[in-house]
């Protein structure tokens, strides 16, 4: 990933809606819901798809594909009330993952893409529980079963956790190479 201009353009457009497609469909092709105490999870690979797009695209662009592939699905299959808070998660692990991605001199080893996999789905966990914490607490709980009940809907967090960090490390080089190639039939050499 290269440092991102300040430009817009009609690659960045087509790139972002292209990665948000593609993350909405992740989402919708296999899903498999699970019982939790908080919210209704799901095992998805909507995150894995967030990150590479964060990795691919940027930052900004990646977390923009993203929350909208994300937020999307929560529109259109009955999660719209959590749709604002799926949009804000995605991009928080965006700017983490950015961030840590900076952190690392934007090196895009074999070993800085596992970290950066590992990175996201940390987050994740700590932002879903977070986020069940609150909710819980805003509802009226007590501080005790909050944190029980938030814990207990992580379940579907760590799998999905786990799956970004073997997707993300699979994928990332096939996918770099594919968008270097798609840019260099356009005859621009920009990479990303």
């Amino acid at each position: 990933m290269s440092k991102q201009s300040k430009s817009f353009g009609v690659r960045d457009i087509v790139l972002v809606a292209l990665f948000a497609a593609v993350t909405y469909l992740g989402i919708s092709a296999l899903r498999i819901p699970l019982p939790a105490a908080v919210g209704a999870p799901f095992i998805h690979f909507g995150n894995s798809l967030l990150v590479l797009s964060v990795l691919l695209l940027g930052g900004f662009r990646g977390g923009l594909a993203g929350a909208i592939g994300l937020g999307l699905f929560d529109l259109l299959n009955g999660y719209a009330s959590t749709a604002p808070v799926t949009v804000i998660l995605a991009f928080l692990v965006a700017a983490i993952v950015s961030g840590a991605f900076t952190l690392l001199k934007h090196q895009d080893s074999p070993l800085n893409i596992f970290i950066l996999a590992l990175v996201a789905g940390v987050s994740k966990i700590a932002l879903e529980f977070l986020h069940g914490l609150i909710e819980k607490l805003l509802l009226g709980s007590a501080f005790t079963p909050a944190v029980v009940a938030a814990f207990t809907s992580l379940p579907a967090t760590a799998i999905n956790a786990i799956s970004t960090v073997i997707i993300v490390t699979v994928l990332y080089f096939p996918l770099k190479k594919g968008l270097s190639i798609f840019d260099s039939n356009k005859g621009v050499s920009k990479p990303l």
